[in-house]
C-alpha cells in the first residue's frame, strides 16, 4: 500500500486553520482509499524539527568518516527527515502565507531535506517524480492580476524548491481571502473567501482520490 507523507505548518490548531482545514479534507479522501496504507505525520507547529547548523549544513558536504561528533549528531537528525521523505509515495504539505512567504518552521524543514546529490539536483534521487501537494492558504489574495501580485513568495518559492531542486511532481491547492469572515474592511470578499473555501476542499478531497488510484494502477 502507499505511503503518504503529511506535513502540517500552521500554528493555529485544528478547523482554526484554513490550511490544516483542506488537508484534513485530503488526507480523509487518501485514508478512504488506502484504509491500511501509511500515514507518517508531521505537526511542525507542535513539533518543530532543528533549524539547520553549521554542522548539519557542513556535513552534507563530507564524508561520514570525516564527520566530527557534532556533525554526525546533526546529520542524523537530517538524515531521519530525508528517509521520511524517500519513502513517501505521495506528499501533502499546509503551506499558510505568514508576512508574504512560508512558516520558518517549514523552511526548516525544507533545509533539512535539501540535500545536493541526494534529494535535490540528483539523477538517482528516490524523490525525484514524487507527487507534491501544497495546500497555499492565504489571508489574501495574491492572484496574478491583484494589487498584491507582486508579493506572492509562498508559491515562487516552493515551486523553485520543490520542483526544481527536489523535481517533485509539484500541484498547487490554494485557499484564499482567508481572512475576510473576521476583517470587517473585507466583509465584501465573504462570498468569493467561501466559494475558494469550499473549491478547496473538493479540489483536496478529489487530488487525493486521483493520487490514490493512479498509485494503485
Amino acid at each position: 500500500m502507499a505511503t503518504l507523507l503529511h506535513i502540517d505548518s500552521s500554528v493555529f490548531p485544528g478547523s482554526a486553520s484554513a490550511s490544516r482545514a483542506v488537508t484534513d479534507a485530503f488526507r480523509k479522501a487518501w485514508e478512504e482509499q488506502h484504509p491500511e496504507g501509511t500515514v507518517i505525520y508531521r505537526d511542525l507547529a507542535a513539533n518543530p524539527v532543528p533549524h539547520i547548523t553549521a554542522d548539519a549544513h557542513t556535513a552534507g558536504f563530507a564524508t561520514p568518516d570525516t564527520h566530527t561528533p557534532e556533525q554526525a549528531a546533526a546529520f542524523a537528525e537530517r538524515v531521519r527527515l530525508i528517509e521520511e521523505l524517500e519513502r513517501a509515495d505521495a506528499i501533502l504539505i499546509g503551506a499558510p502565507m505568514y508576512n508574504f512567504a512560508i512558516p520558518s518552521t517549514l523552511k526548516a524543514w525544507l533545509d533539512n531535506v535539501v540535500l545536493m546529490g541526494r534529494t535535490a539536483m540528483a539523477e538517482e534521487s528516490k524523490v525525484k517524480g514524487t507527487p507534491v501537494t501544497v495546500v497555499a492558504s492565504r489571508g489574501g489574495s495574491y492572484a496574478p492580476g491583484t494589487p498584491r501580485e507582486g508579493y506572492e513568495y509562498v508559491q515562487n518559492y516552493l515551486e523553485a524548491v520543490l520542483r526544481d531542486m527536489l523535481a517533485l511532481d509539484l500541484d498547487f491547492i490554494v485557499p484564499e481571502l482567508t481572512m475576510a469572515p473576521q476583517n470587517p474592511a473585507m466583509s465584501e470578499l465573504v462570498p468569493l473567501f467561501e466559494a475558494s473555501r469550499s473549491k478547496a476542499l473538493d479540489d483536496a478531497a478529489a487530488k487525493a482520490k486521483e493520487l490514490a488510484e493512479r498509485l494503485a494502477a
